[in-house]
């Protein structure tokens, strides 16, 4: 049976856990009306708080409110009556809906089937203009335009669900952070609201959040209006499921709203839009160096940040309980070392994914890296286009930091001050000191530091072999996936993989449609010296800059690579690897349609001009992505005359390299 989304179940294990005296819900509820202006003004928050309860609240910023003279309370009244209504609470506080007008433009049924099963959204796809595209599930839906304007109130920010039998308000988390190397201090979600926590139906210890990204100010927004506008919506949006569909460790999409009365300024004028993402938990490594990040001068209020040692075992031990679920843990073994060691285990597989299928996070601050080895905070990223181990995909990183050749060295430098932050709870917990609240109260800071050295020697070089060979362990698993390779070989990366991304570089090919192209080779085509020049052909016919490019020598590197990897295949024959099984795997591990920044860009401008227009394409480009194995295009006749409709001449435009002025596209972090 479906619900809608104010009655799924509610699952509120976050502020039980952490905070060590958060405000009850009805506090709360009484702030939202006598004094709304402290949930958006930009505040340290007090050191033991790991969150904030904050409302949504998508209005341009600075507020523009005109005071009468004789109302000193005016900006608080008009703050509270466009604080969002509580479809539970509503008889607890008097407040008056908010009459922006909000519009579904995107969601993803991947999400909803994965995620929140149980959800009711009504006819939203049909008011998308997209029939479900899981026909067997469609009759489930309602056809009803209740459930679907209930999922819209709350996913724009005009509704919320505040339960106080459940314990349970919208948040926001504080966190601190390293960005660009440079210690940035508290940070916190700026614009970021988890508005639902809800079990999985099917796994009870499963829950996930629904945060809304870009609902306004909290109180982590320092000078930021907390809004996003539609480019970076989309983006986020369509990535995460294209993420997913790769089987790349990602945070989820479920909606994207659009609010086109709540303009926003950034390097133009723009319009707000609110993307839902889903996790089992958004918390970051940045989490814990709020706790005890580097002493250091705060941006508002002056003062020394001062490490609390009760925050930070509150929330180790929420994060080995409740998030990574740690054996150790739970069998009362020692597990701070364990924490950590799992964190890099998951970022570090995590990262194989993107390296061995080109994707360019731009922004690996260390509170943009998750404890669960999620990708998350999809900003300036990017597919690869023409193989460039040194590809910058964020024009604001104007030294390279975050370059793909570099990436798996800023996970690691990212789990570095995890370990930097934990470090005292694992030198005491090695020393036999009981970890308990109270812990560190009585304690030196010449005993904490030697802690401190003691877990960072204990732990450090185990941290980073675990990394690393997470790393390379997944990354070669990828890698022989996409080659068809079946039996591991310790020489795969010098004798293959490391060859071909070489030839690559040099000859300027396309990364994606090189791995497609390799996906048809087969024993005959390499024994046959004609058919062996003309699949040749095919792999240079994805050069982007055939003037830079000796064909010659690009023959020879192809012929001389194609000879071993023919080779390998013909072992592996032996070895009982069928040759069909093995194209369909390949076919079936290296995507046909890949989210390029050329479409991206395209998408968005659709939507932009024209938003009923905008959102079909939007659809399409989604379904592509979710699915991106199948032979879009009527890929099979490609080089061949062949009578093709206009959806699938759209869908092979969509799978082309597109606009080569557009290769290599640089987007900025604004949005």
């Amino acid at each position: 049976m479906k619900s809608t989304l104010s009655k799924l179940p509610i699952r509120s294990t976050l502020p039980k856990a952490l905070n060590a005296d958060p405000p009850t819900i009805s506090q709360f509820l009484s702030s939202l009306k006598e004094n709304p202006s402290r949930l958006r003004r930009a505040r340290l928050a007090p050191q033991d708080a790991h969150f904030s309860y904050v409302t949504p609240l998508p209005l341009p910023f600075p507020y523009q409110i005109q005071l009468p003279d004789e109302d000193p309370k005016y900006v608080e009244q008009w703050l509270s009556e466009r604080e969002p209504l509580s479809k539970i609470a509503e008889n607890l506080y008097s407040s008056e809906k908010r009459k922006q007008p909000a519009i579904l433009i995107g969601l993803a049924e991947t999400c909803l089937r994965d995620c929140l099963p149980r959800l009711d959204v009504g006819d939203a796809f049909t008011s998308l203009g997209t029939p479900s595209l899981l026909e067997d599930q469609e009759e489930e839906y309602q056809s009803s335009d209740v459930a679907r304007q209930e999922l819209i109130d709350i996913l724009s920010g005009q509704s919320v669900i505040i339960s106080e039998e459940e314990n349970f308000a919208p948040w926001s988390l504080r966190y601190s952070g390293h960005q660009f190397g440079s210690w940035a201090g508290q940070l916190g979600d700026g614009r970021a609201i988890t508005v639902l926590v809800t079990p999985h139906p099917s796994n009870p210890d499963l829950s996930y959040e629904l945060q809304l990204k870009g609902a306004g100010r909290t109180p982590y927004s320092r000078s930021a209006d907390g809004l996003a506008v539609v480019r970076s919506s989309i983006r986020e949006f369509l990535a995460s499921e294209a993420m997913h569909a790769l089987n790349i460790p990602t945070t989820r999409s479920l909606a994207l709203v659009s609010l086109p009365d709540v303009p926003v300024v950034r390097e133009k004028m723009e319009y707000a839009s609110i993307t839902t993402r889903v996790a089992p938990s958004f918390l970051r490594i940045g989490s814990f160096e709020a706790f005890n990040g580097p002493t250091h001068m705060m941006f508002f209020g002056g003062g020394q940040q001062k490490p609390d040692w009760d925050g930070l075992l509150k929330l180790a031990e929420y994060v080995s309980k409740d998030v990574l679920k740690l054996e150790s843990f739970a069998k009362g073994d020692k597990w701070t070392k364990d924490l950590v060691y799992d964190v890099a285990r998951r970022n570090g597989k995590m990262c194989a994914g993107w390296q061995a299928y080109g994707f360019m996070h731009g922004v690996i601050n260390t509170d943009n890296v998750s404890l669960l080895g999620l990708t998350i905070d999809y900003g300036p990223y990017a597919f690869m286009d023409v193989f460039d181990p040194f590809h910058i995909c964020n024009h604001t990183d104007e030294g390279g930091r975050y370059a793909y050749r570099y990436q798996p060295n800023m996970i690691i430098y990212a789990i570095r001050a995890l370990l930097n932050s934990l470090a005292p709870l694992i030198g005491a917990e090695s020393s036999g000191v009981k970890l308990a609240a109270g812990w560190a109260s009585s304690v030196s800071q010449e005993q904490m530091d030697e802690w401190s050295k003691l877990g960072i020697s204990e732990t450090s070089d185990e941290m980073e072999r675990i990394a690393q060979e997470a790393t390379s362990v997944e990354y070669g698993r990828l890698m022989r996936k996409r080659l068809g390779l079946h039996h591991p070989k310790p020489t795969d990366e010098t004798e293959f993989f490391r060859p071909l991304l070489d030839i690559m570089q040099d000859q300027r090919l396309d990364f994606h449609r090189t791995f497609r192209v390799l996906s048809n080779f087969t024993l005959d085509t390499f024994n046959d010296t004609a058919k062996r020049s003309t699949f040749i052909s095919k792999l240079l016919s994805n050069i982007a800059e055939s003037q830079m490019v000796d064909s010659m020598s690009a023959e020879r590197a192809w012929n001389g690579w194609l000879e071993k990897y023919a080779k390998r295949l013909e072992e592996e024959q032996g070895q009982g690897v069928e040759e069909e099984k093995r194209i369909q795997g390949m076919k079936n591990a290296n995507p046909r349609f890949v989210l390029r920044q050329w479409l991206l860009e395209e998408v968005i401008k659709k939507v932009e001009n024209d938003e009923l227009a905008g959102r079909r394409v939007l659809a399409k480009v989604l379904h592509m992505a979710c699915n991106p194995y199948e032979p879009w295009g009527a890929e099979e006749t490609e080089g061949v005359e062949e009578e093709m409709d206009d959806e699938q001449k759209e869908e092979r435009r969509y799978c082309d390299i597109g606009d080569k002025n557009l290769l290599g596209f640089q987007c900025s972090c604004s949005s």
